[in-house]
């Protein structure tokens, strides 16, 4: 897919950042996310209904439920991603995430 270039009402161009992924490892289902995005873009699903099997952490999960957040990690819900392709690059959900799950790019990379 071709870079994407927008403007701002002054004038100015900006590359937006389109939501490629999101690491529901780290997700504490908070839905802050949910709350900010006006695309419809993520869905909030029971935690045990995700697979965790390619976790990376391995028993030294960084983000387990040792970080006094609050949360279980074993019977919270988590955010998913419902519809990855109405994203508008806002990146409004990144910047109200406490757990910086997302991980954002240009047009180029998501196409």
């Amino acid at each position: 897919m071709p870079e994407i270039t927008g403007l701002t009402l002054g004038g100015a161009e900006y590359t937006p950042q389109f939501v490629l992924e999101l690491d529901a490892k780290r997700c504490i289902g908070c839905g802050r996310c949910f709350r900010v995005c006006s695309r419809d873009v993520f869905e909030l699903v029971e935690r045990e209904g995700i697979d965790f099997d390619d976790d990376p952490y391995g028993d030294d999960d960084p983000y387990g439920d040792d970080d006094d957040d609050g949360f279980s990690d074993d019977t919270s819900m988590v955010m998913t991603l419902k519809n990855r392709l109405d994203c508008i690059g806002c990146e409004a959900c990144s910047k109200i995430c406490p757990k910086k799950c997302f991980t954002h790019g240009s047009a180029a990379v998501a196409g």
